[in-house]
């Protein structure tokens, strides 16, 4: 069972953020056509049968680095995209696996270095009465979307809503090694939400052959203000015990 509060409390902060205006667009695919994305430590998660893609598109908001006062102004708001799938670490531990993530910040690259996939690129995010827009475009021009939703009413979190939306770790793998960047914020505020225009490319870049299983299942939020973005460090090596 996946939490819907955080699962633990980030002390020291590396990034404190807002992620606003966010869409989970989340799409039911077969197993085997994700399996081979994540590394091999790690084990796809499933929800229903199926292992599910995720398009998030958000603003980062009011930016601080560990170390800066809350007080001192951040960094400048930009828009970024992510495209995750589930996993969940041989210790039982859940968490993202990114498949790819879109910026408008460059100086974001840096998270390159423990294995964040981060792709510069030209982002744009706006609002119209209950209509939010997204797209995006790579500098490398390898992959591109377009998404438009029309967002309706505050919902109460199903438990596959909160399987889609809540998760409190992100692994990455760099330098051959498995790394964890745990996250602390409020429960995301859910609505219900309508898509009207979606195309994207960054499935098809990401690896994904197949065509999903369905519908996407759709869902908007305000965005949470205090998310607190802790230190990454590697996971400690996992090893099967062989039977005696």
């Amino acid at each position: 069972m996946v939490a819907y509060e955080a699962e633990q409390r980030v002390v020291l902060p590396a990034l404190r953020a807002g992620w606003m205006t966010q869409t989970f667009v989340h799409w039911p695919f077969r197993p085997e056509a994700v399996r081979a994305l994540p590394p091999e430590e790690l084990v796809v998660d499933e929800y229903g049968g199926a292992a599910w893609v995720g398009l998030t598109p958000f603003v980062m908001a009011d930016v601080g680095l560990h170390g800066v006062p809350a007080t001192l102004p951040g960094l400048p708001t930009f828009a970024e995209t992510n495209l995750r799938t589930y996993v969940r670490h041989p210790d039982g531990r859940d968490g993202l696996w990114f498949l790819s993530i879109e910026v408008a910040f460059p100086p974001m690259l840096a998270a390159r270095a423990i294995g964040a996939p981060y792709s510069p690129g030209s982002l744009s995010v706006s609002a119209n009465g209950n209509t939010v827009s997204y797209s995006g475009s790579r500098w490398s021009r390898d992959a591109s979307y377009r998404l438009r939703v029309r967002r309706g009413d505050p919902i109460q979190p199903t438990e596959r809503d909160v399987w889609l939306t809540s998760r409190w770790r992100a692994y990455t793998r760099r330098l051959g090694l498995l790394w964890e960047t745990p996250v602390e914020h409020e429960p995301w505020p859910l609505a219900h939400a309508t898509v009207d225009v979606l195309e994207e490319t960054l499935t098809t870049a990401a690896g994904l052959k197949e065509a999903p299983l369905g519908e996407p299942v759709v869902h908007f939020s305000e965005g949470v203000r205090q998310v607190r973005i802790g230190l990454t460090t590697p996971c400690a090596p996992w090893r099967v015990r062989q039977p005696a």
